[in-house]
């Protein structure tokens, strides 16, 4: 009886030890923020941020319209100012950016004719006239009663074309200026190619009157030096000078030697 009372005693003890271990931690409860208060905590930062717009320390203002974005990422007045404050700081391009990412999600029309004004004017600072001009003309076919862009969508159609015209000075200067190189390089080619054939030319006549001068030599040499076996006419009235002379000397001796050979009358004959 004693033994059966200890192990009654003892089996619940094993049981609910069981449970302790098997059963699953409490997770500790989490906070979960209403959405009306981000939504407070966001028009709160859209607040400072506007007071810095206005003192105009853009860059703050800009800190502050972020963090109301974080809160309500659906807020699309807090979207538009920080574009507004990127484009005060001439950081055109993510001005743009944030524009547009906007007037891709909002409905509302009024915001969106804002929207693409702003993308015109950001546009028109870079001097990206013809993406301006696009800009303002997507405003207007939102809100065409809007004088301001309409005279700002004047301004960037005669900017453009001022653009375009000194474009086309510059291709047309470009171009002279491609005319003229390959003129000068035409020029010199052509006086290169000159020069080259007149040295040609030179050579070719020195040796036309090298050619046309050596048969006048060679015949002037032959006459100068006759082959064996053939004489001048010169060198042959002088041979036969010559031989006239000696025959000559040679006839006088042979006369002296018939004279030396008579006896000489000494007396004359009575």
């Amino acid at each position: 009886m004693k033994q059966l009372i200890i192990i009654l005693f003892i089996l619940p003890l094993g049981l609910f030890a069981q449970e302790q271990k098997e059963a699953p931690k409490a997770e500790a409860p989490k906070v979960v923020v209403p959405k009306e208060a981000n939504a407070k905590l966001a028009r709160k930062y859209v607040r400072e941020g506007n007071l810095l717009y206005g003192q105009k320390n853009y860059v703050d203002a800009g800190v502050a319209f972020e963090k109301a974005i974080e809160n309500n990422p659906a807020y699309e007045t807090a979207k538009y100012n920080l574009g507004n404050a990127l484009s005060e700081q001439n950081r055109n391009k993510e001005a743009i950016v944030q524009y547009e990412l906007l007037a891709k999600e909002t409905k509302d029309k009024v915001m969106r004719s804002k929207l693409m004004h702003n993308i015109g004017n950001n546009y028109y600072k870079e001097k990206e006239y013809q993406k301006s001009v696009d800009a303002y003309k997507n405003s207007l076919r939102v809100n065409p009663k809007d004088e301001e862009t309409r005279y700002n969508l004047a301004l960037a159609q005669m900017m453009l074309e001022d653009q375009q015209n000194k474009d086309k000075d510059q291709d047309k200067d470009k171009d002279q200026d491609n005319k003229d190189d390959q003129q000068k390089e035409k020029d010199k080619q052509n006086k290169d190619k000159k020069d080259g054939d007149d040295e040609k030319d030179d050579e070719n006549k020195d040796n036309q009157n090298k050619d046309k001068k050596n048969p006048k030599d060679d015949k002037k040499e032959q006459q100068k030096q006759p082959q064996p076996g053939q004489l001048s006419p010169q060198q042959m009235q002088q041979l036969l000078d010559a031989m006239a002379n000696e025959e000559k000397k040679t006839q006088e001796k042979m006369n002296a030697k018939k004279e030396k050979g008579k006896k000489v009358k000494q007396e004359k004959d009575w």
